[in-house]
């Protein structure tokens, strides 16, 4: 078996809407630490020089959203209220486990470099790949826009779905969307652009808000997607950080493909 990392880092170097921030204590820097800690907590005394060559472990402070690097979002992240089950959306430590191990299929949209991927964009890819995702699927956007991660223009040039592109997808059962962009949405500034032109509060988010209606999670941030063997013929292992309480998980995303 053959694995294709599909995932972006997390990177504190990288330009971030939410910017990470990565302390890291050497491993001397942990034995003082572990010192501490020990003599605070249990009251142990133990002298950081007595450790071989006078060091412990490293350790690593990350400060950092839910939604930096690929990640997963869950029901809850759409809004507090939901129209379907019970009312109130799920959270992403609640999610089923079998959804994020499925076959995939990806689509590719990047002839589409700005703006909004509609349904009948999504339906000529259906043909060109021989049919429609399967119900489960795990469905994969290729848009391309994981060449600027990293840069300002990962966040302002890429391509989302609309409202009805979003609907075509959960009719044929699918319940994960991945998209390589920044969002499953288009741009921010292309988005209120529309809504200053339109006075159409649809066109507002259409891809998040359809997650009022309907229980789906979005896998943000992937890369990698041109190195898939094809549009078919891999699975997705995309298992989000179980948060207890979280609207997003982080995912180290996979293809599994048998050779």
């Amino acid at each position: 078996m053959r694995i294709i990392d599909l995932s972006s880092p997390v990177d504190s170097s990288w330009e971030e809407p939410d910017q990470v921030v990565h302390e890291v204590l050497t491993p001397r820097q942990g034995a003082e630490h572990m010192s501490e800690e020990m003599r605070r907590h249990f009251g142990v005394e133990f002298a950081p020089d007595e450790l071989p060559q006078g060091e412990f472990l490293s350790l690593d402070r990350i400060s950092l959203t839910t939604h930096t690097g690929t990640h997963v979002d869950a029901p809850s992240h759409y809004g507090s209220r939901v129209a379907y089950g019970s009312g109130i959306p799920r959270h992403i430590d609640e999610m089923p486990l079998e959804w994020f191990l499925r076959p995939g299929v990806v689509l590719d949209v990047s002839d589409i470099p700005l703006g909004t991927i509609g349904a009948a964009r999504l339906e000529k890819e259906f043909a060109r790949i021989g049919g429609p995702p399967e119900a489960d699927d795990i469905v994969l956007l290729r848009t391309g826009a994981d060449r600027h991660a990293g840069t300002h223009r990962y966040f302002t040039d890429f391509a989302g779905l609309d409202g009805p592109a979003v609907d075509l997808l959960l009719d044929l059962g699918v319940r994960v969307i991945g998209t390589d962009a920044f969002s499953l949405d288009a741009p921010f500034g292309h988005i209120i652009e529309r809504y200053r032109a339109t006075g159409d509060r649809s066109v507002l988010w259409p891809a998040h808000m359809a997650g009022r209606r309907r229980e789906y999670c979005q896998i943000e941030r992937l890369a990698n997607l041109d190195a898939l063997p094809g549009p078919r013929g891999f699975q997705v292992a995309c298992f989000p950080v179980r948060i207890t309480g979280a609207g997003a998980g982080w995912t180290r995303a996979v293809a599994l493909v048998e050779d």
